[in-house]
């Protein structure tokens, strides 16, 4: 038995022995790391691979114009380079401002007031500048109008459009899809607004809608949106009724002098309806009969 028990391990020693034996073991344990390695490696590659195509699935729509998505993010920014070297020439209209500041805000052309829907702006020293976009998004109208001086819109989301008229020299065409801060035009003059000289007239609307654009300068284009809503919730805020109390206490109306009169049984005079009168005149008939 015992000698059974030693023979396996005496092979072995037999076999470490051997010159070739400790580089077999070498090898083979290199082998079996790299296999290990080369298993691991295309285990990883599967998941990110998996990871690829999903990822691909969830955004198979960023090939999409990501203009119109990303625009309600950005802050609306004055359509000029420099707004600290910008001056307004005349301001929008606001029904809400108070009367000079309102007759300050028309503009005379042809022998009529218009308000004005925008703002126009200009640089102090009067040169001309490039007109930028104040957001993203698409241009859906350039137009030749010696009367405005031109005009170039880009649409924007949720309704919002704005408007860059007295401009020359546009660079843009419809259908383009402009950045923030694009140059789109060159400021030039209009014969609406001759006393603003070299200027662009710039407008935001909201479906259809003219706003301030001083408003919302420097703020996100969504805040449009919120207060367009805001201010037609207003609108749409009934008017509280009355209360119970008020209706009680609202007076009777009071009934003339001559139903009174009549409900007491007497006309105008004090006197009773259908009372006889003759009975003075009938006693000086007798009086007369007796005497003759």
């Amino acid at each position: 038995m015992r000698e059974e028990e030693k023979k396996p391990t005496s092979t072995i020693r037999r076999i470490l022995k051997q010159r070739w034996a400790l580089s077999a073991i070498y090898i083979a344990s290199a082998a079996i790391i790299l296999a290990a390695a080369f298993l691991l490696q295309n285990s990883f590659n599967d998941s990110a691979k998996d990871g690829k195509e999903e990822s691909a699935e969830t955004g198979k729509n960023y090939g999409e114009p990501s203009v119109e998505v990303n625009s309600n993010l950005e802050t609306i920014k004055m359509p000029v380079a420099d707004a600290d070297k910008s001056v307004i020439k005349k301001q929008f209209y606001d029904v809400n401002a108070d009367e000079k500041a309102q007759e300050e805000a028309l503009v005379f052309y042809n022998n009529r007031y218009e308000q004005n829907k925008g703002i126009d702006i200009a640089m102090e020293d009067g040169k001309s500048f490039d007109v930028k976009a104040s957001l993203s998004g698409n241009v859906t109208k350039v137009q030749d109008d010696a009367l405005l001086g031109n005009l170039v819109e880009v649409e924007h989301e949720d309704g919002v459009v704005t408007r860059y008229q007295s401009v020359k020299d546009i660079k843009v065409a419809v259908g383009d899809k402009v950045k923030q801060g694009q140059a789109i035009a060159t400021a030039g003059k209009s014969q609406i607004n001759e006393e603003a000289g070299v200027h662009v007239h710039f407008e935001i609307r909201k479906d259809n809608i003219a706003l301030n654009p001083l408003d919302f300068v420097d703020k996100q284009a969504s805040a449009i949106q919120s207060a367009t809503e805001a201010e037609a919730d207003k609108e749409e805020t009934p008017a509280v009724e009355g209360s119970e109390a008020d209706k009680e206490e609202t007076p009777a109306v009071d009934e003339t002098d001559e139903s009174t009169d009549l409900e007491n049984g007497t006309d105008e005079e004090g006197s009773v309806p259908g009372e006889d009168t003759t009975e003075e005149s009938d006693s000086l008939k007798d009086s007369l009969n007796q005497s003759n």
